[in-house]
């Protein structure tokens, strides 16, 4: 299943549905084809109703089939998954040794590879559209970067989850650009300020859920900048698998429906490039997951 949050013109709140090829099905409108009582119309609802709902909403689309007609995808306003996370997105640094050392060098300091993940976390108020504007706050920064990352989304609940059962408690994945003031970062000695600017934290376009993505460990991830290639690496990467994220991330707190986690970035950022590079005003950012598709983000300045 590939879950979307959209709205059109003529209904503008977000409502949740399910894409089939080039269109997009309200799934308030399966429902009603099936006799079936409606599921949640947000997707983090959907998500807490826990398996059980999960499978019937499946099966739900599944007796539907052609006779529910959908939206062509080209009507439709594209929300993040999660529009208004209850929680902030936690993020991992450095868990690709590439991207570790091109930081490392870029800041003339040894190269490290971190020995445990490295948390931080984005502000709810980051999170926007998949095909939304990114605004450059310019009275805040000058530097704003891109870090394309494949997202987890957390299905069920689980404290101290061991890594052999980690995996079981993801509901689906999506693509994050973890979007960075890089002054703002430097300046403030650490991540939360850079990373948490309003609109710096686009997510979608779906939700492709676990059983249809497959493994999550061998999977392109890349980002282009007016077209150019900036980043094309590989979750096979990661120093930190999602398993073993989730085993951290997990001990002694709390990890519930909904949750988003970033999962960090492959090399190629623009700060350690020579020279350095960052947005700017009208720059276009495609943020490309294999196996879930490309959000398409466009830098516009702002006072």
């Amino acid at each position: 299943m590939r879950y979307i949050t959209f709205s059109t013109a003529d209904a503008p709140a977000p409502r949740l549905g399910v894409a089939a090829g080039d269109r997009v099905i309200d799934l308030q409108t399966v429902a009603a084809a099936v006799g079936a009582a409606p599921p949640p119309p947000r997707l983090l609802d959907l998500i807490g109703g826990g398996p059980h709902l999960w499978r019937r909403v499946a099966d739900m689309v599944q007796r539907a089939g052609t006779r529910v007609g959908g939206v062509p995808m080209r009507e439709i306003h594209w929300h993040a998954p999660i529009p208004h996370p209850p929680k902030n997105v936690f993020c991992v640094g450095r868990n690709y040794a590439a991207h570790a050392a091109e930081g490392a060098r870029a800041r003339g300091v040894a190269v490290t590879l971190p020995k445990v993940p490295m948390f931080f976390t984005k502000a709810p108020t980051a999170v926007i559209g998949p095909y939304d504007d990114v605004p450059w706050h310019q009275a805040a920064t000058q530097q704003v970067d891109w870090e394309a990352e494949l997202g987890v989304i957390i299905g069920t609940a689980g404290c101290n989850i061991t890594r052999d059962a980690a995996l079981d408690h993801i509901f689906g994945y999506t693509i994050v650009n973890d979007v960075t003031a890089r002054d703002l970062q430097d300046l403030h000695g650490q991540f939360f300020k850079g990373k948490s600017l309003d609109g710096s934290c686009p997510i979608g376009p779906s939700v492709v859920t676990a059983d249809e993505f497959g493994d999550p460990h061998v999977k392109r991830v890349a980002l282009r900048v007016n077209g150019v290639v900036k980043q094309d690496g590989n979750t096979r990467d990661m120093i930190f698998p999602i398993d073993v994220l989730i085993e951290w991330l997990s001990q002694a707190l709390t990890l519930e429906p909904g949750d988003i986690i970033a999962t960090g970035t492959p090399e190629g950022c623009g700060f350690a490039r020579t020279p350095p590079e960052f947005m700017q005003d009208g720059d276009i950012m495609e943020t490309e997951v294999e196996g879930i598709g490309t959000m398409r983000n466009r830098i516009v300045a702002r006072a």
